[in-house]
């Protein structure tokens, strides 16, 4: 089971908080850091000191850490245009050594949008630019050298490109595609992603993991399975509770919809998504302040996986 380690820096973090974070999980031996793609704070934060890019970020970290993959859970399709978006990954793929991964979504938070003068079309054009994205990202990494790609569709032309440059991953770095699997999801899934994501819903996961495992019978394809959810142990309820305080959950809900609880609930949560064919957690850290949170996670769960 690989774990990794998420967060949500839209809600109050620097470049150097992300950064402690990145380092301690690499020096702990967590199999990845991934941040989320927001530009705008939800549920009460005031998001100081404000938002930072997501690629900006991890163009950083590629050249300030040595080991561990980093990625996007996920980019938003209504954020940047698809030549670009490949341009940008395949270079820092090559900054950090073939270690980064491209999550991407069909984009939700339409606060946001406003909030920055983003275009944020009804949910069927959204779908409709993220499945072309999805499709270009993988052409032009695809394409082999000396060769061109181009694309006609209803949103984006790309006309004869040059496909350049190529990530350091051959033939591309992983693509990680997730929601609720419904049938166009499902099927886009099974056609060009490496990783399927299932987030915050415990009791969906299951049925999404099916749907996107029949749709890939019919492509022939193997697929990594995964959870993300809201992270919060403790050794013992005080600890437990007090680092729910900060977070501002209640213990109970943690418990019941999250990795929530002692080490050994934990690791119970965890062989509950395993049996569903998970191999892959995301484990979302919302107090960045606190490493030895993350330390006790590599102590005393991950040894019993």
């Amino acid at each position: 089971m690989d774990l990794r380690i998420f967060i949500e820096p839209q809600q109050g973090a620097t470049y150097d908080d992300q950064l402690r974070v990145a380092r301690a999980a690499e020096d702990l031996g967590f199999d990845a850091f991934f941040r989320s793609d927001h530009y705008l704070a939800m549920g009460g934060s005031d998001g100081l000191p404000g938002p930072t890019d997501a690629w900006a970020t991890l163009s950083a970290l590629a050249r300030e850490t040595s080991r561990i993959r980093f990625g996007t859970l996920v980019s938003p399709a209504t954020f940047r245009l698809p030549g670009p978006l490949a341009i940008t990954v395949a270079q820092i793929d090559e900054m950090s050594g073939g270690r980064v991964e491209l999550g991407l979504g069909a984009g939700w938070f339409e606060a946001e949008h406003r909030s920055y003068g983003i275009p944020f079309p009804d949910v069927a054009e959204r779908f409709d630019l993220f499945a072309e994205q999805v499709e270009i990202i993988d052409g032009l990494w695809r394409t082999p050298p000396g060769e061109t790609y181009s694309f006609h569709g209803a949103h984006y032309q790309l006309t004869d490109s040059p496909a350049l440059p190529k990530p350091v991953q051959s033939p591309r770095p992983p693509i990680i595609l997730g929601g609720a699997a419904k049938r166009r999801g499902a099927a886009l899934a099974a056609k060009y992603a490496d990783e399927f994501n299932h987030g915050f819903d415990r009791a969906g996961a299951g049925a999404a993991f099916e749907r996107v495992r029949a749709a890939a019978a019919h492509t022939g394809r193997e697929l990594v399975y995964s959870v993300a959810d809201v992270l919060c142990v403790g050794r013992d309820d005080a600890e437990l509770e007090r680092r729910a305080a900060v977070i501002g959950r209640s213990v109970a809900d943690l418990r019941e919809d999250a990795f929530g609880g002692t080490p050994a609930e934990v690791v119970d949560r965890i062989g509950e998504y395993a049996g569903l064919g998970a191999t892959r957690l995301y484990l979302q850290v919302l107090d960045l302040s606190d490493l030895d949170h993350l330390e006790l996670v590599a102590t005393e769960v991950a040894p019993q996986l």
